[in-house]
């Protein structure tokens, strides 16, 4: 125990868990800390006493990093009201709110930008990483890990995570970066979890006891009902009689007499109506579609079903008017607010990213005071957002990955049933399975009992990294700070494992050679010819080989077999027994081989990207070889001031003067290629439907340098990029000429909440071009960026 822990949990209004202490005890002695708990159970206690701790010295920092502005906001509203506006700060891109506070609540992006460009960091005691697990996320995890490797080695790390099942990993990697870092693991869930699986209209406990769950063994009452269903909730309430049952039974049979699985859709006001009378409300129910969840509210609310009271409803509109005075009148139709409004007087709200931030911030709003009963959400309502519930519906165990339709993971699972249960409120808290027939009961069970969740990283160098860390430290300096990736130590750590299993190959394969040692001659050099002739024979046998190709290997089998016809060898009496012994050998060698390939590619795998990295940046002028000591040119220095996916094609664009002579609006529609990814197969417009103007020979200029860096990317073994998509490009034209929004969205496939977001992202890129161009150019950008934030797109202010 220490005295500062009992007096940060004498502010609290509920005695720390084990767990909670024990990572406040480590901070307190000067270490680094990962705390690995499950949603809800209260990893923000800890990083609550790093504040606590500094705030109780005359000096010292504070920043706490999210990986979505969504998070940022949150936390920086709460902190606000513990703290009080004067000591709190927010750094998301586009909102800068107090940043020289003691306490700064900021985006990871914005900490590793601040570490590229020098800034003065001495008076920084912790840095907070909430969900830091997003570590293993391909577009967001490889910041965290410059965030760890780059920050200054006196400051502690408060790294909060959920549970993945190879924390220790992790924690030794960050403790081999940084030094002294703790590990605490916490499994347990604050709130219990009770599972249910809904079918035909009825909550079935998914497992009979504890001992049930531990063996994954769903109850009997569950399967007897799934075998029994005849076509899932909507059958609920009009079940058919034996003869229905067996026709289904022959009816759905499939080849091989299996039982086919079938779709149930899903009754969603009657289970909501069930939900109610069951008192498991409030709930989230997700849907892995954004439609669905908005189609989910308008059948709720077409079954006329109203979940609050007077008080209720009062407070609700109070929400919202203050929440959403700023929105344009002109605007309201089109953003469905009326249809929105209504929804949420009468508890029903839909929560996803096609939504208005302040629409969605409401939401958020409203459900923590409890005065929303259910959420209709995509998953990316799990990932941070403190919206805990009663219960969780997931209503199915299928998403789209964006390639095909896939199961859901058992750390996705734990992800989204750990909103169920809120913590001084539920004594237990609820997931129902939806069974749609797509899963067996035991399918269910597995993925509810599983907890394998395995933190992967996602770190790889990018352009504007490499001109940074080359910048700041050199070739070999870049190349050692790469090598202490959290990837590289994954990679490493699987090398040992194939290293260890090659040395045991090797001895085998020395005992292989001693067995197939012949006096007459050098049996290796026999079993390898005999090898090659039948490798040759498989060949020659296969259908559709060319006549130039048959000949070829005839040619060589009759050499090889006058070879072996005349090796010493052939006349051999234990000639087979030691060819079944070479067979081995090679067998064993080939493994070798395949093994030792696979330990030099995982052990360079970093660094042979950044070599490949390296050669583009020098062919490219960013970076020159002088007199053997690598420097960074006038061109990489202005790329090391650009960040995003598109770096080094916006470095070109510079370089070339493609952009120059644009108006403000051109700016702003060329620049949205740049950042616009359709979420469908729908990137590119018409010509006909671009702008006019300077914009089609800019944006052809534009491709024309995508192409070339493509071919070049793809010319050194790196993977090339999506060509600049137009499919905004009108809207944001539009939308920079001052166009009323109605009008803006008449001519785009995309919800309102869309374009604000990707307008933000057009903006945010205008603003590093208004800080790394020529004068001129920097001045249209300004002007670009001006245009751009108006009406729903400065909404919400902190709540983007």
């Amino acid at each position: 125990m220490t005295v500062a822990v009992d007096a940060f949990e004498k502010t609290l209004s509920f005695p720390l868990d084990p767990f909670q202490r024990e990572s406040c005890e480590w901070l307190d002695r000067e270490h680094s800390v990962l705390v690995a708990a499950p949603t809800g159970a209260g990893k923000t206690v800890v990083a609550e006493f790093a504040m606590y701790r500094t705030m109780e010295a005359p000096s010292g920092r504070v920043f706490y990093t999210t990986p979505m502005k969504a998070l940022s906001n949150q936390k920086f509203r709460e902190l606000q009201q513990r703290y009080g506006a004067a000591d709190v700060g927010l750094l998301t891109g586009d909102v800068s709110i107090n940043g020289d506070a003691r306490l700064v609540v900021m985006t990871t992006e914005v900490l590793r930008n601040m570490l590229y460009e020098g800034r003065d960091l001495r008076d920084l005691e912790y840095v907070v990483l909430d969900e830091v697990h997003f570590l293993g996320d391909r577009f967001r995890g490889p910041v965290w890990e410059e965030v760890i490797i780059h920050l200054p080695k006196h400051v502690r790390l408060v790294s909060l995570s959920a549970t993945v099942s190879n924390a220790e990993e992790f924690g030794d990697w960050i403790e081999a970066v940084r030094g002294n870092t703790r590990v605490i693991v916490s499994e347990i869930r604050p709130v219990p979890l009770d599972s249910h699986v809904l079918v035909g209209g009825r909550l079935i406990e998914l497992f009979e006891s504890s001992a049930a769950e531990r063996q994954n063994r769903p109850s009997r009452e569950l399967t007897d009902a799934v075998a029994g269903s005849s076509s899932g909730y909507d059958s609920g309430h009009r079940r058919g009689g034996r003869n229905s049952r067996s026709r289904r039974s022959r009816d759905d049979r499939g080849r091989g007499g299996h039982a086919r699985r079938q779709n149930r859709r899903v009754d969603r006001a009657r289970t909501v109506k069930l939900l109610h009378d069951a008192q498991l409300l409030p709930a989230i129910w997700f849907i892995f579609s954004r439609a669905g969840c908005d189609a989910a509210v308008k059948q709720v609310l077409d079954f006329d079903i109203r979940l609050t009271t007077a008080e209720d409803r009062a407070e609700i509109r109070a929400v919202i008017d203050e929440r959403t005075e700023a929105l344009p009148d002109e605007d309201l139709a089109v953003l469905g607010y009326w249809e929105w409004r209504e929804g949420l007087e009468r508890g029903v709200a839909a929560h996803h990213a096609g939504m208005l931030p302040a629409f969605k911030e409401v939401v958020e709003v409203l459900f923590q005071r409890r005065l929303i009963k259910v959420v209709f959400a995509t998953e990316t309502l799990a990932l941070g957002i403190n919206m805990p519930a009663r219960s969780v519906v997931l209503e199915q165990l299928e998403k789209f990955n964006g390639q095909a339709r896939v199961r859901i993971t058992p750390g996705e699972y734990t992800q989204l049933t750990g909103r169920a249960g809120r913590r001084g409120i539920d004594t237990q808290g609820h997931a129902v399975i939806a069974w749609t027939g797509e899963t067996t009961p035991e399918e269910i069970a597995s993925l509810a009992t599983r907890r394998s969740y395995p933190l992967n990283s996602a770190f790889k160098p990018t352009y504007n990294m490499a001109v940074n860390l080359i910048d700041r430290l050199g070739v070999d300096g870049t190349r050692d700070v790469l090598e202490t990736s959290f990837a590289q130590f994954q990679a490493d750590r699987s090398v040992v494992s194939l290293a260890a299993g090659v040395q045991d190959q090797r001895r085998s394969l020395a005992g292989y050679e001693e067995s197939i040692t012949c006096e007459l001659g050098d049996f290796r050099e026999y079993a390898s010819m005999r090898r090659e002739s039948s490798d040759l024979e498989k060949q020659g046998a296969r259908k559709g080989i060319s006549r130039s190709d048959h000949e070829r290997i005839q040619q060589r089998l009759k050499s090889l077999r006058k070879k072996l016809k005349s090796h010493p060898c052939a006349h051999c009496p234990n000639r087979e027994k030691h060819a079944r012994w070479g067979e081995r050998y090679w067998k064993l060698r080939r493994q070798i081989e395949k093994s030792e390939r696979q330990i030099r590619r995982r052990t360079g795998q970093i660094a042979e990207r950044f070599d490949r990295i390296s050669e583009i940046l020098l062919g490219l002028h960013y970076i020159e070889d002088a007199d053997g000591t690598v420097r960074v040119t006038e061109h990489g220095e202005r790329l090391s001031r650009i960040y995003g996916e598109r770096d080094l094609l916006v470095a070109e664009s510079l370089r070339h003067g493609i952009w120059t002579g644009l108006d403000a609006a051109e700016l702003a529609a060329l620049v949205s290629t740049l950042v616009f990814e359709a979420r469908r197969d729908d990137g590119m417009l018409a010509d006909r439907h671009l702008p006019k103007g300077g914009f089609p020979a800019a944006l052809a200029s534009m491709q024309d340098l995508w192409a070339n860096l493509d071919e070049l990317e793809r010319a050194h073994g790196l993977p090339g990029s999506i060509e600049p998509q137009t499919g905004i490009a009108q809207g944001v034209h539009r939308w920079s000429r001052g166009y009323p929004l109605e009008t803006v969205l008449d001519d785009l496939d995309l919800a309102a909440g869309d374009f604000v977001r990707w307008v933000k992202q057009t903006i945010d890129v205008l603003d590093q071009l208004s800080s790394v161009a020529k004068p001129t150019l920097a001045k249209t950008a300004r002007a670009a960026s001006d245009s751009l934030y108006r009406g729903v797109v400065t909404d919400g202010g902190a709540a983007s």
